[in-house]
């Protein structure tokens, strides 16, 4: 029979008008168009679906009868539980009758879906909801899986589908009181944790390998391990398939394979496909050894006899045993080896394979321990695809891919097909979209994205939208590109990805205004007006983030060294009512008016130290405000761009001019020194004696008054600013090179030097012998002790000094007079 028997040409339009489906998601009227891609509107009001209610005891029967793998043609294979397993079985039924949650695990071949099935039949009546069965393979995270639940017990009043929004599915969830058995099991931790949570009512028995990723501690679950087979069970399950009794070299190979195997149930049930396969090759099974055989019979007259297998052929059967079945079996399990081990519906092998017989190879490779049930459908067994692709099996993975792709393509775009029908078969449409080429990917992408969208598989089908948009940029297909982008940011927007959706219609919406497709850019921008009102939305619902602000009223510590504004400077506000402070930032920086920021000042490690450092510990500098002395600041530059300087600045401003002043006063009175206030001796120093500050002297008899002071600071006040010392030989003159002393330094009267033993000074100040200048008398009358001991001591007879004397004196400059 030719192989495409059962098809029609995939570029032909199928039969039927287009299956448009319109559907309700979350708060969403989503209209699925496979023409012209699909169109979302907000609910009309009014229009809300009613309430989903829940499946009666016959809708239960035929969701159950629906959950369980296709009956295939022929005798049904008998399930058979050994007395271990027996064991465990009735350990489980009580902790699920108890609302205890177990999670089974067992290696690849442990038997876990066999066991599952018997504590299924047991468990019936335990739970108002009955027993719900899933299928976990390839599910990571719980939603799907949430929905799945959600689908199976409930039903639509109506016939508009109805996909749940978050806050209702986990709502209608929790009303479930179901034992829910979920196989192949691919999740743990926080995504185990979230589906346990959202379904408080539920009794769980989850079947995992060792590898899945193990559960939380908060989950609380029992644990169940199954091991492998006995010795006496291994042999008992092995007589058991092979229908007869095992010799005694039958009964060692049996021992050896249970050592190799571990005891897996899957290898026995292999190795008895072995041995009866052994049995009709040797001519020995059903007692017919000694009958002619017939003509017509496959079996060759000459037989030879066919030894036991050894111990690799049965640790890895997958080669001997698919030596011996049909042709067309063979053809399947190069079908499933293309897939990556799915298989397709055995109501789809008669078109793929070529011969109107190939829907009972599913039941010979299931007898043969070949394939093993998943959910609603079989694939190969664990390890049988890579024990197959060794020997050449995969060889026409391509051809066959492709193949499977074009008659899928076909298959999803009929009228007839139904989307649950599809959904169904979505990981073998899944297998040869992804190992078909980039022509055959596209066509099975846009037709069978419509079916997934209106079965609500959504899962499904995001993987087939972003599968054919890669096929189709690869291809050239803009109008296809274009299509799937659309798709895609649909079902985006349905479930609440606002980000994702606004990508992906604005990238349809660039293409299909490239094509001048206007039609769909308008559908496309009726989609991207939904996003941005739902962008606004929750604008409006979610607070600004919090920002740090300074406490109203309180300060802030400065870490770093104040500096003049600069370029880069900026106010901050340090209080709601408080003054500015001008702080360097590294860039210009500008907060937002409805944002209050706390200023971070970074601290200059190579900036030399300035006053605020050196007057950092006797005055610690503080935001507070505080008066500021009436002082006349020195005359700067002004610094453009500067700004209102606030307390702190000004007291740096007004230690700056006391120390500037103190600094110049010393510099102006260098040379002189404290004379006593009456007659008597007069007492030289290298140093003058600065008084403290607000000491007036101006009533003292022989002393000056201040207002004759020329500096006009006072700083002199309490001492004759003209006081001359006795010429010493070898000393300068006023006018030549005398030197000033170290100005900042005073030391008062007995004071120590600060370095060794012999006091250091420098030389006093002799008026010239050729111009002898009236010197000014002294007004102390008690002589005042000298902190070295090389002063010497005069009497001083002078008379009072005029003020034009003392003020040349004081300014230090020789007249020559």
């Amino acid at each position: 029979m030719d192989r495409t028997q059962g098809q029609v040409d995939p570029a032909e339009p199928s039969s039927g008008p287009a299956r448009v489906v319109t559907l309700t998601a979350g708060d969403f009227t989503l209209t699925v168009n496979p023409v012209d891609g699909s169109e979302i509107e907000p609910l009309r009001p009014g229009a809300e679906p009613a309430r989903s209610r829940k499946r009666d005891a016959a809708g239960r029967a035929a969701r159950d009868t629906a959950a369980r793998p296709p009956v295939l043609p022929g005798a049904p294979a008998s399930a058979r539980l050994t007395a271990a397993r027996e064991e465990e079985r009735g350990r489980l039924v009580r902790l699920l009758s108890h609302g205890r949650s177990v999670r089974l695990t067992g290696p690849s071949g442990s038997g876990r879906s066999g066991l599952l099935d018997a504590v299924a039949a047991d468990c019936a009546g335990v739970a108002p909801d009955g027993v719900v069965r899933l299928s976990g393979y390839g599910q990571q995270q719980p939603g799907e899986l949430l929905h799945a639940l959600y689908a199976v017990v409930y039903e639509a009043p109506d016939e508009r589908p109805v996909r749940p929004d978050r806050e209702e599915l986990l709502a209608r969830v929790r009303e479930i009181g179901a034992v829910v058995l979920l196989d192949d099991l691919e999740m743990g931790g926080a995504a185990l944790d979230e589906l346990l949570r959202a379904t408080p009512e539920c009794a769980y028995l989850l079947a995992a390998t060792p590898d899945t990723k193990a559960p939380s501690d908060a989950s609380h679950l029992e644990e169940v391990f199954l091991g492998g087979l006995g010795r006496a069970e291994s042999v008992e399950f092995l007589e058991a398939g092979v229908g007869r009794a095992l010799t005694e070299e039958e009964t060692a190979w049996a021992g050896d394979l249970r050592f190799a195997s571990e005891g897996l149930p899957l290898r026995f049930v292999q190795a008895a496909a072995l041995l009866r396969q052994r049995d009709e090759l040797n001519g020995t099974r059903g007692g017919d050894e000694d009958e002619e055989p017939g003509v017509f019979e496959e079996r060759p007259r000459d037989a030879a006899y066919v030894p036991l297998p050894t111990l690799a052929e049965g640790a890895a059967p997958a080669e001997l045993l698919a030596s011996r079945v049909s042709e067309s079996a063979r053809a399947v399990l190069r079908i499933a080896c293309a897939l990556g081990g799915e298989l397709p519906h055995h109501a789809h092998l008669p078109a793929l394979v070529g011969d109107t017989h190939a829907d009972a190879a599913v039941a010979e490779l299931l007898g043969c321990g070949l394939l093993t049930p998943v959910g609603t459908r079989y694939r190969l067994a664990s390890g049988v695809a890579r024990q197959l692709e060794e020997v050449g099996y995969g060889d026409p993975a391509a051809e066959e891919a492709r193949t499977a792709a074009r008659h899928y393509a076909w298959w999803t775009g009929h009228a007839s097909v139904t989307p649950e029908r599809i959904a169904a078969e979505a990981d073998a449409v899944l297998a040869a979209l992804a190992g078909a080429d980039v022509v055959a990917a596209v066509l099975l992408a846009r037709t069978a994205a419509p079916a997934f969208a209106a079965s609500l598989h959504w899962e499904a089908w995001e993987r087939v939208l972003r599968s054919g948009a890669e096929a189709a940029r690869k291809a050239g297909e803009v109008a296809e590109q274009a299509y799937f982008h659309h798709e895609l940011g649909v079902l985006a927007l349905c479930e609440g990805r606002l980000d994702r959706a606004r990508a992906e219609l604005e990238a349809s919406i660039g293409l299909k205004g490239a094509l001048a497709d206007k039609r769909g850019t308008v559908a496309g921008r009726r989609a991207l007006a939904l996003v941005t009102d739902r962008e606004a939305a929750g604008a409006a619902a979610v607070s600004p983030p919090l920002r740090l602000a300074p406490p109203v009223g309180g300060a802030v510590a400065v870490a770093a060294p104040v500096a003049a504004p600069g370029p880069w400077a900026a106010t901050v506000p340090v209080a709601a009512t408080g003054p500015t402070v001008p702080v360097a930032l590294a860039a210009p920086v500008g907060p937002r008016a409805s944002e209050a920021v706390t200023a971070v000042v970074p601290a200059r490690r190579d900036a030399p130290a300035n006053l605020a450092e050196v007057f950092a510990e006797p005055f610690p500098m503080s935001l507070k405000p505080s008066p500021a002395p009436a002082l006349a600041p020195p005359v700067a530059r002004p610094v453009a761009g500067s700004r209102k300087r606030t307390v702190l600045l000004a007291a740096a401003g007004a230690l700056t001019v006391a120390a500037l002043g103190t600094v110049v006063a010393l510099a102006v009175g260098s040379g002189e020194e404290e004379t006593p206030a009456g007659p008597g001796p007069k007492v030289s120093s290298t140093t003058p004696d600065v008084p403290a500050a607000g000491t007036d002297t101006a009533g003292e008899p022989g002393g000056n008054d201040s207002a004759g002071d020329p500096a006009g600071s006072g700083a002199g006040s309490g001492a004759d600013a003209g006081a001359v010392t006795e010429a010493e030989p070898g000393a300068a003159t006023p006018g030549e090179g005398a030197v000033a002393p170290t100005p900042g330094v005073s030391r008062g009267p007995g004071a120590k030097p600060s370095g060794g033993g012999t006091p250091s000074r420098k030389p006093p100040v002799v008026p010239p012998k050729t111009s002898p200048v009236a010197s000014p008398p002294t007004t102390s009358t008690s002589p005042k002790p000298s902190s070295s001991p090389s002063a010497s001591v005069t009497p001083t007879p002078t008379p009072t000094p005029t003020t034009s004397a003392s003020a040349s004196t004081v300014t230090g400059t020789g007249t020559g007079t």
